[in-house]
């Protein structure tokens, strides 16, 4: 479901924030949560032939090794620059869904050959999912839209399939990094199994123009409230 990844993530990470959790403990422990939304929704997406594994195992590989460098990358930055980050990226989802056009289920000429896409576009959101996070699923899907050709159904569930192995790859180099509060993020995993069993059972059936009301009605109220937080 388009809405799960960007509306999840979005509120989740300025959430832990906002609650007292630091920068680095709320990205990790938002890394714990939503790997295990993330694998239910794969698993789901596969037990049902919505994807096949065989079509997707070696792009997850290159989303998972943009997710570790963006990983590694922001144990050694100022973690105050998530401050910024976080109303910039909100800001971003939010007005591109106000502005763009509706996806559909049509396909459409890829603008960007496979390889390409597999070795530049996935690793590259991939390193930001690892750096930062908020909005990846969206990207994936709005990717495959928009550079591969592929409808919104097909797009959104192969994105599930590649936050899965960002987020994956993310958790390992945080748990490493002792950058987890697993009381929170235990808590949270139960509440992204719900979310995702519902999420991947309604993909197929909601309205594609609901989710872009959805998203940018929740991508607006929560920025108004982290900025109101922050001040």
């Amino acid at each position: 479901l388009l809405k799960v990844p960007a509306i999840g993530l979005i509120i989740a990470l300025p959430a832990l924030i906002l609650s007292g959790v630091g920068p680095l403990a709320a990205l990790g422990t938002n890394k714990l949560q939503g790997s295990m939304g993330t694998a239910t929704a794969t698993f789901l997406m596969i037990k049902n032939k919505r994807v096949k594994w065989h079509d997707v195992k070696s792009i997850m590989l290159f989303a998972f090794i943009g997710a570790s460098l963006g990983s590694i990358a922001i144990q050694f930055v100022n973690p105050e620059i998530l401050n910024y980050v976080i109303p910039a990226v909100i800001s971003f989802i939010g007005v591109y869904f106000l502005i763009s056009p509706t996806p559909s289920e049509e396909q459409a000429k890829p603008k960007l050959s496979q390889r390409s896409y597999n070795n530049i576009v996935v690793p590259a959101i991939g390193c930001y999912d690892g750096f930062f996070g908020p909005g990846t699923g969206s990207f994936f899907a709005l990717a495959g839209i928009s550079l591969r050709g592929y409808g919104i159904i097909k797009s959104t569930a192969i994105a599930k399939t590649l936050n899965f192995s960002t987020n994956i790859a993310s958790l390992i180099i945080f748990l490493f990094a002792g950058k987890i509060v697993w009381t929170i993020g235990v808590v949270m995993m139960f509440g992204q199994v719900i979310g995702a069993w519902l999420g991947s059972h309604c993909l197929f059936s909601i309205n594609p123009k609901l989710l872009r009301v959805l998203v940018v009605i929740m991508c607006f109220g929560m920025l108004i409230k982290y900025s109101y937080d922050m001040r």
